[in-house]
């Protein structure tokens, strides 16, 4: 995700449903007219014109509540103001439902043929988290339609159609995969679109902008749209453009079908947007640091989030969970298959990512030496099996990380990594190499090229198609990792891959990436737990304790502050020399930390000395991992191609 749809509809014949209310009516050529301003957005305000066609009778208006991709009830209705409603120049009353918040009432009167409303919309201004995120800055603006969208109550999105238009900050520029109908220098008219297809068609915009052509002279279009906070955020490099071309590439050779009329990367490059992204069945929604293309720890950090969201394309919008499929953006969405619709596209985002270029073979394996061992570790797996944390998506998707080892958050990510990688090698065992997870890809997700499509599956569609590939007890295999509780993480798939988690005192190297960008220290695996180093009121915070673990013995808590070790202020580098001198000294490592205005000295009982997790390969064993990950299309082009 923190992490998406479509179909164009021409309407034969007046739509009146007693559901939505005898007010609304949409006629042959009468869609809804949506129109939207961002000129205000680097005042984090979006302004928004609505025109429904109408008939006389009481008349419901909902706000989108569950937004696919975010598998939560997350649409942000408190950010929703200067709702007015009127009808023929006459400002209508309007009430909201007193138990559904994201309902609003209204009568319309006689003699109405159009409904007006106008609505604004404020944007976050700092990042704050998954589910609440800023979508804009000073210089970008990321436009959901959802955001400043309302709908008739008890009509299938699919069955309404939307005409927008977009007006813009002067010399800024945009990009998006919905079709453009007419653009002049007031502003932009795109083609009308279902409801499905509109919001499940982001655009973003900015005033520092680059186009990238990732499949030069090939159809259907591949291009990412590159935002940024300033211009030198933009550049990259030769050899990151040949890498996202191969991506473009290396998902073709896997699922060997397109299932969009072209696809559009939106990356926008800013601190003041938490890290996320979000799938669209045309295009994804990628928000990294500024510094992705200038840092390489930045860009160890997002290494896979592009391929992830690109991979849900296939997996997670063409072919989709039953329980996922809705007819509008008020039913509940289910997620019990949640290990299936990002585990397998976090598994595919990593592998992709590796055959692409972007990971080389040992920062690879760091990578998921550092996913195995937290997730090995987690002691909330002996209470919460991993399908419950699917089934409980839309509430831990919000969870603080204060108490994450016990609670366990939303682990069908990682974890589903795990498994699927493990399902990948017994394929290839059981066929003798004949077949792989691939070709499971391929007959599940790719079939026919062509416009975007839905086809919702389920547990037994999962199995039977596993089956048909390479025959096995897969039903048993996904029940006992996704019901039993352990001890340790599903780890078998490293082992038939070649390769076992072990731990040294030498850091990991994607740890080490993920501290200098986060800033947060990770001890987890010596002391038992996190400590985030600097920034504002998180300013030293522990932000997890391992339950057993030595921190925890010794009386340490999240939320806690971290002040001092063995009597001087504490750093980074004093606490791992402490971890390091405690292998030779009998006495405790003493930690002062405050909690709630109170201060104490805990000590801490731990002579291991500084332990971080790496992947050994197996003596005797083939390397199969580096079979997985290899490059499988042939080369992309590696020059560039921007505007």
């Amino acid at each position: 995700m923190r992490h998406y749809w479509v179909r164009l509809i021409v309407f034969g014949a007046a739509i009146l449903l007693l559901s939505a209310g005898a007010g609304f009516a949409q006629a042959e050529k009468q869609p809804v007219r949506i129109a939207v301003d961002l000129r205000d957005s680097p005042r984090h305000v979006f302004h928004a014109k609505l025109k429904f066609p109408v008939k006389p009778g009481p008349l419901t208006l909902v706000y989108p509540k569950w937004i696919q991709g975010e598998h939560a009830p997350t649409g942000p209705i408190t950010n929703l103001t200067g709702v007015k409603m009127s009808s023929g120049g006459k400002e209508l009353a309007w009430r909201r439902d007193d138990v559904d918040m994201y309902a609003f009432h209204l009568d319309v009167p006689q003699g109405s043929e159009t409904l007006e409303v106008s609505v604004d919309y404020l944007s976050t201004p700092e990042a704050s988290g998954t589910h609440e995120r800023s979508d804009a800055t000073a210089k970008i603006a990321v436009l959901n339609w959802y955001l400043v969208t309302l709908y008739p109550q008890g009509v299938k999105t699919d069955d309404l159609t939307y005409e927008a238009t977009l007006q813009l900050p002067p010399g800024w520029k945009y990009g998006t995969a919905l079709p453009v109908a007419k653009e002049t220098s007031e502003d932009v008219a795109f083609a009308p679109a279902t409801l499905t297809t509109l919001i499940d068609s982001p655009l973003i915009a900015g005033e520092y902008f680059r186009n990238i052509d990732l499949a030069p002279g090939q159809k259907p279009e591949h291009t990412i749209h590159i935002a940024a906070d300033g211009p030198a955020a933009l550049a990259a490099s030769a050899s990151e453009v040949q890498h996202l071309r191969q991506l473009v590439a290396e998902s073709g050779a896997l699922f060997g079908a397109r299932h969009y009329r072209r696809y559009d990367f939106l990356l926008a490059l800013t601190d003041k947007m938490s890290p996320d992204g979000v799938e669209h069945h045309e295009s994804s929604d990628n928000r990294t640091p500024e510094a992705l293309f200038l840092d390489p720890d930045v860009l160890e950090t997002q290494m896979d989030l592009l391929a992830h969201e690109f991979t849900h394309s296939w997996n997670g919008k063409y072919r989709r969970p039953a329980g996922l499929v809705a007819p509008d953006y008020q039913t509940p969405l289910k997620g019990d298959l949640l290990w299936v619709y990002e585990g397998l596209t976090q598994y595919y985002g990593v592998m992709l990512s590796a055959r692409s270029g972007f990971w080389t073979p040992q920062p690879f394996r760091e990578y998921l030496a550092a996913t195995a061992a937290y997730l090995n570790d987690r002691p909330g797996r002996t209470w919460r099996n991993l399908q419950d944390t699917a089934i409980a998506a839309q509430i831990l998707y919000s969870s603080p990380a204060a108490g994450s080892s016990w609670r366990r958050s939303v682990d069908y990510y990682d974890e589903g990594t795990l498994i699927w990688l493990e399902a990948d090698t017994i394929i290839r065992k059981e066929s003798s190499g004949k077949k792989s997870l691939d070709d499971f890809c391929r007959q599940f997700e790719g079939g026919e090229s062509g416009a975007p499509k839905v086809l919702p599956y389920t547990f037994a569609d999962v199995v039977a198609a596993m089956n048909e590939v390479t025959p096995y007890d897969w039903s048993s295999f996904f029940k006992e990792r996704l019901t039993t509780h352990g001890p340790g993480a599903p780890l078998g798939g490293l082992v038939n891959s070649g390769w076992k988690l072990v731990f040294t005192e030498s850091m990991n190297e994607h740890q080490r990436s993920e501290e200098v960008v986060s800033l947060d220290v990770d001890v987890q695996f010596s002391l038992g737990f996190e400590v985030h180093a600097t920034g504002g009121d998180e300013s030293d915070r522990i932000l997890d304790v391992t339950p057993g673990s030595p921190a925890d013995k010794a009386g340490l808590a999240p939320g806690m502050h971290l002040l001092a070790v063995n009597g001087r202020r504490w750093t980074p580098e004093l606490l791992r020399d402490a971890i390091q001198r405690a292998k030779t000294d009998k006495e405790p490592i003493e930690l002062l930390a405050e909690n709630n205005d109170y201060f104490q000295t805990y000590r801490v009982e731990y002579h291991g000395g500084e332990k971080y997790p790496h992947l050994e390969a197996i003596g005797g064993k083939t390397d199969v991992l580096s079979e997985i990950s290899k490059m499988k299309a042939a080369p992309a082009a590696a020059t560039a191609a921007a505007n």
